[in-house]
């Protein structure tokens, strides 16, 4: 019975330590990522919008940093799931304003629920997604003005942005790697090797 709970103390201990270490250089790769990815978007706002049409630097944005620079191994963050969950919530918020726009109370929530199970159908599923769904249903003054130009702009080309950024930042080192797919892995690192040998 010691034995057990000596070792169990053991395993314990060290399980514990090694989730509370810092790795104080993926924390660096991840705040570079995420400050170029949400920077550049809120550049081009500043410079070719007015403050009061923050239409580029949408919520969910954060969110999927969170993620892509972040938890770059977790599935929901990778290329098919941050372009194509944020893009196909994007035309279900749209849709669902447009048949039902005076409606909060079952625009919000179908809204989310759809984009959600379309998500799930296509296998590109990004929490963030849920969020530019609701905006698109529960914004005000540019964005409902936007209709289906809201899914290209800002959504797929915030998307892309931060998806060129977290191609960069996320494998600007070999202990990084991403996406995860390894198809993508091989095709990036021999370019990378390539480019550093000339």
């Amino acid at each position: 019975m010691k034995k057990t709970l000596r070792r169990t103390y053991r395993v314990s201990k060290y399980v514990i330590y090694k989730e509370t270490l810092v790795d104080y250089k993926e924390h660096f790769w991840s705040f570079l990522g995420a400050f170029f990815g949400i920077g550049i978007i809120a550049f081009l706002q500043s410079q070719y919008l007015f403050e009061q049409e923050n239409v580029f630097l949408i919520g969910s944005f954060g969110a999927s940093s969170v993620l892509i620079y972040g938890a770059i191994q977790s599935p929901l963050a990778q290329p098919r799931n941050l372009v194509g969950g944020h893009v196909l919530s994007a035309l279900v918020g749209v849709t669902i304003y447009k048949i039902v726009p005076d409606i909060l109370w079952l625009s919000a929530p179908l809204a989310v629920a759809l984009s959600i199970v379309l998500m799930q159908y296509t296998k590109t599923l990004h929490p963030p997604g849920g969020a530019t769904a609701l905006i698109a249903v529960t914004s005000t003054g540019k964005i409902p003005e936007l209709g289906y130009w809201y899914v290209l702009s800002p959504v797929l080309s915030g998307c892309i942005i931060l998806l060129l950024v977290a191609l960069f930042f996320n494998n600007i080192t070999k202990n990084r790697s991403y996406p995860t797919s390894n198809k993508w892995k091989k095709l990036f690192h021999k370019k990378h090797k390539h480019s550093l040998k000339n």
